[in-house]
């Protein structure tokens, strides 16, 4: 996926989970953060970020930080939707029949709903931008939604369950729970595991204006 009207800034703080404020060419600007998590070891002080214009002229806030260079020098995409972008951009390739976004499961909002000859397949999406020594770790804030999804791919009947972990930074291309974090989801994740949930990670390039989905490891792709 590509951003248009993408200009660096610097991190200056962030008052709560849905703004920022940074610093533009020495002018301080509120700024819209698109991504709700912690994001704790990313944002910080002083650190080098970017931001994508908004086309809307009616919003409070005329700008988005959609990327961050962390301390280690990894340029890291903070932006909690691009995720659901680069999916269905992957899926687009994968030879599917029928794609649907956004399908109504049980008593949950699945990311994706695909289907491929006879088969049908359940898909969760989630994104992760928090890494520790070359791992990437995901929640970095607790969520019960997660939590909820996971058993609800489960628990699936009929359908080929999937977990897609997309990795919003280069180099990484494993990512385990965070259990400190979210034990519950981590458990969540272990039961969905032992249920035959199939778990993919997703490896991106980042670039300031851009998230590309790079290779599958082979024994991960869906099968036909």
């Amino acid at each position: 996926m590509k951003y248009r009207n993408v200009i660096p800034a610097v991190f200056m703080d962030r008052p709560n989970r849905f703004i920022a404020h940074v610093d533009i060419n020495g002018c301080r600007e509120t700024v819209h953060v698109k991504n709700t998590g912690r994001c704790r070891e990313l944002l910080l002080p002083g650190a080098e970020v970017w931001l994508s214009g908004s086309e809307n002229p009616a919003r409070k806030t005329a700008w988005d930080l959609i990327a961050v260079r962390k301390s280690n020098g990894l340029l890291v995409n903070i932006d909690s939707q691009a995720p659901n972008v680069v999916v269905r951009e992957w899926l687009e390739t994968q030879g599917f029949d029928v794609i649907r976004p956004e399908y109504v499961y049980g008593h949950s909002r699945l990311d994706f709903m695909m289907e491929r000859g006879n088969d049908r397949f359940l898909m969760e999406v989630k994104g992760c931008t928090l890494e520790r020594d070359g791992i990437g770790y995901f929640p970095d804030a607790p969520t019960e939604r997660g939590a909820k999804h996971l058993r609800e791919l489960a628990n699936a009947e009929g359908y080929k369950p999937v977990l897609t972990f997309v990795i919003q930074m280069d180099g990484i291309t494993e990512v385990r729970g965070n259990r400190e974090t979210d034990p519950a989801f981590c458990e969540a994740l272990e039961d969905a595991k032992r249920a035959g949930v199939k778990i993919i990670f997703l490896p991106c390039h980042v670039e300031a204006d851009e998230l590309t989905f790079c290779r599958i490891q082979a024994e991960e792709k869906l099968k036909r």
